[in-house]
């Protein structure tokens, strides 16, 4: 029996569905029940799956999540390639809501995360660049074909939650380096990385983290609001985007397991 699918995206905060006419697909993992049901469906000659990463009805918080049944999920169905938005806060002030950006860094503050499939056995996987260039590329190309203005570059602060930063937390990310602060984008982004996926990120500002100067109080409703006033913009874009990744990878990410002895086969 084939692949089901060939690439996916993972749905951010208020995008919990993306594809018409999909069939669904329940998958068991070694690690539990994903989010949600996987939906699949053909996208420009391609099949495409779907699956919202805090589920259809938001059950999960991001500390919650199951990343490593999503991911292994994905894996399982076929998927190699993979497309993750998400709804993060600004931490420059040229950042503001609305603005897209599509990152090539992350800087890690969760605690308490399962975050490696590989809890035993030396699997040590390289990480200096979290994020796909062919899948980068291909999200700045359909931006830009579709006049949707994107950031080049930046660093995600993924940060625990499910509570939102300190103004003295948001300012000190962004001392660091930080371009932008999330609370899903990690160990998303390392599983993608163990199992030989290729994973880029898009990122939708909602606002200003508290920090930044002209930010506020970030509350929930802001961050939705937000969201879905640009999810018909972020859908569009990421239907032209998975149209057009490259079939064949000729990336580093599937080779990202290379000369490591494995303590099980990947599905």
């Amino acid at each position: 029996m084939g692949p089901t699918a060939e690439l996916a995206v993972i749905g951010g905060s208020g995008l919990y569905a993306l594809l018409d006419g999909a069939t669904e697909h329940v998958v068991e993992t070694p690690y539990g029940p994903p989010s949600d049901a996987v939906t699949v469906a053909e996208v420009g000659g391609r099949r495409v799956a779907f699956l919202p990463r805090h589920g259809r009805d938001h059950r999960h918080p991001p500390h919650l999540i199951p990343y490593r049944a999503n991911l292994w999920a994905l894996r399982s169905l076929g998927v190699r390639q993979v497309l993750a938005p998400c709804a993060v806060g600004g931490l420059r002030p040229e950042l503001g809501p609305g603005t897209f950006v599509v990152p090539d860094q992350l800087i890690d503050r969760t605690n308490g995360r399962a975050q490696t499939y590989y809890d035993r056995g030396a699997v040590h996987v390289t990480f200096a660049d979290p994020y796909c260039p062919a899948g980068r590329r291909t999200l700045l190309a359909a931006a830009a074909r579709r006049d949707v203005p994107a950031v080049d570059g930046g660093t995600v602060v993924v940060v625990e939650g499910p509570r939102f930063s300190t103004r003295a937390e948001s300012r000190w990310y962004a001392s660091i380096g930080g371009t932008v602060v999330n609370m899903t984008g990690h160990p998303e982004a390392v599983l993608a990385r163990e199992l030989a996926l290729c994973y880029s990120s898009i990122a939708l500002v909602t606002d200003l983290d508290a920090g930044v100067a002209g930010g506020g109080a970030v509350t929930q409703e802001e961050v939705f609001r937000v969201f879905g006033e640009n999810t018909d913009r972020l859908r569009g874009l990421l239907l032209a985007a998975v149209a057009t990744l490259p079939a064949e990878r000729d990336c580093a990410c599937g080779r990202a397991l290379d000369g490591i002895t494995l303590p099980f086969a990947l599905p």
